[in-house]
């Protein structure tokens, strides 16, 4: 049975059998700006790859430590099998706009596609209604259109765009999504 707790501290240890951190997409959400005299408009296209976009990164100790940090102020999870850790969310307070933002979210290689993120974000909203957060947000990449979809199915949307914060010569850029508790908390209530 999974259980998702709250994490109290992360080593490196229990990473090592967590396989290849990535991902991999056949789509690509490409980013079109129309700039007028009056006006500037974004808009979003999703484009199929001929060859699969790959992403590929370790976690070094160094994000353990920045990890850690986050995890003292007790807004992040961890599923667990058998008091094994096999997933984190590391979700980070911001103080100034009342928000929760997920800083990462994880699945050991050997549990992705079994819901174990689909419960630790679960679990990441009902932290955020009983904290009175008002919006979850995090941050991925047009390039990864699985996790889109995946953060879409849970109820993110879409709400910005950053076409300079990665590489330009690989098409990345960042798309900011949010969850928005309010609005979530109405479309409950009128049910």
């Amino acid at each position: 049975m999974i259980k998702i707790e709250i994490i109290k501290t992360l080593t490196e240890n229990e990473f090592s059998t967590w396989g290849h951190n990535g991902y991999e997409s056949y789509q690509i959400f490409t980013i079109n700006v129309i700039n007028q005299q009056e006006s500037i408009s974004f808009s979003l296209s999703l484009k199929s790859l001929e060859e699969p976009y790959l992403k590929h990164w370790e976690i070094k100790s160094a994000d353990i430590d920045t990890f850690n940090e986050i995890i003292k102020a007790g807004h992040s999870f961890g599923a667990y099998e058998d008091d094994r850790l096999i997933g984190i969310v590391i979700c980070e307070e911001r103080t100034w706009n009342n928000s929760l933002h997920i800083e990462s979210i994880l699945v050991s290689e050997k549990y992705r596609q079994k819901g174990i993120g689909k419960l630790l974000i679960e679990k990441v909203i009902v932290h955020a209604e009983h904290k009175n957060f008002r919006l979850i947000e995090l941050e991925t990449q047009n390039t990864n259109v699985p996790a889109i979809k995946f953060y879409q199915n849970q109820g993110f949307k879409i709400t910005g765009i950053n076409m300079k914060l990665y590489n330009e010569e690989k098409n990345e850029m960042a798309l900011y999504m949010t969850y928005d508790i309010l609005i979530a908390k109405q479309k409950t209530t009128n049910r």
